[in-house]
């Protein structure tokens, strides 16, 4: 999986991808981060990449311009290296809610392009002629786009066959089926007079699963009963699963 960032400050992307499962599946080349500064595509000295907002009001708004010197070098890049351009992402607060789905949808697309947005906005001239989806972590406000792309990226890149050390371990996660995770337990089997549960200790695959499975969908209903409403409405819910529930 390759990504191309736009971004003012691409020193901040060394924590993905220097550290960690996402910095050894760089380093494999099983993903590639490749990062472009707007400020190298300007041609004035002070190297400018915002300006005043028309109409007046607080903040400063990025620049058509330099945004589209550097997507032309990006898709120039692609082009050198043989691939075919992917969608143009802008990390927006008015975006899609990033998601499970959404990170596994990226991955097909083998190439994406993120615009790191900073200061008040980005003209609006740019996203009409560039953009072909926009993408927000939730309904609050960041300072940049650069944390919420690492985020993403985090989660696609562990999808990636190969980058886990399990490939169960990605099929497993939380929301990949629509629920919650279950409870995990870990040495000692007894701490501070708490015990593991006695269906992890038996040795028993299939009531293991069961146990799991119900845990999973306990949790969800406590904690997310959203989502027992949507893996219903998605068909993920089986017989059994809603006899369990209805015990709950």
């Amino acid at each position: 999986m390759r990504f191309d960032v736009v971004t003012l400050f691409p020193e901040m992307f060394s924590a993905l991808t220097q550290w960690g499962i996402t910095g050894r599946a760089c380093e494999q080349g099983l993903a590639s981060v490749n990062l472009w500064n707007p400020r190298d595509y300007c041609s004035d000295a002070r190297k400018t990449v915002d300006d005043r907002a028309y109409g007046g009001g607080p903040g400063m708004v990025m620049m058509v311009k330099p945004l589209e010197d550097t997507i032309s070098a990006v898709k120039a890049a692609h082009q050198s290296a043989g691939l075919a351009s992917g969608p143009i992402c802008l990390l927006a607060p008015q975006g899609q809610v990033f998601s499970q789905k959404i990170a596994t949808d990226i991955l097909n697309y083998r190439n994406l392009t993120f615009i790191c947005g900073r200061y008040e906005a980005v003209d609006q001239r740019f996203i009409d002629r560039n953009v072909d989806l926009q993408l927000s972590m939730g309904d609050f406000v960041v300072s940049g786009g650069e944390l919420p792309a690492m985020t993403m990226m985090d989660a696609v890149i562990r999808l990636i066959p190969g980058v886990l050390g399990d490939d169960e371990s990605a099929v497993q996660d939380s929301f990949i089926n629509g629920l919650l995770d279950y409870p995990h337990y870990t040495r000692p089997e007894i701490y501070e007079n708490l015990s593991v549960p006695d269906v992890l200790l038996g040795g028993h695959h299939a009531k293991i699963a069961d146990w799991r499975r119900q845990k999973s969908l306990e949790l969800t209903l406590r904690l997310r009963p959203d989502l027992i409403e949507s893996a219903r409405a998605n068909g993920l819910l089986s017989k059994e699963d809603e006899q369990f529930l209805r015990t709950l």
